[in-house]
């Protein structure tokens, strides 16, 4: 029914706060921007952009120092 969202693979260097990333990321198209949203991707595997279903996730391997 629906195509399968994007996966943005971030490195702790891309998070801000307290363990989340802002979208739209600045890699999207400029077409596809909606409201600024800060997503967690703290818990399990990531988090999702509630405007547009993209998935973000720590890459492999990076680690957050400041997670709550």
């Amino acid at each position: 029914m629906s195509e399968a969202k994007s996966v943005v693979e971030v490195t702790a260097h891309d998070v801000q706060g307290p363990g989340v990333v802002a979208c739209p990321n600045p890699n999207m198209p400029l077409w596809s921007n909606h409201p600024r949203v800060f997503v967690d991707i703290t818990h399990g595997d990531g988090g999702r952009c509630p405007y547009c279903g993209t998935h973000y996730r720590l890459k492999a391997g990076e680690t957050l120092s400041h997670a709550h």
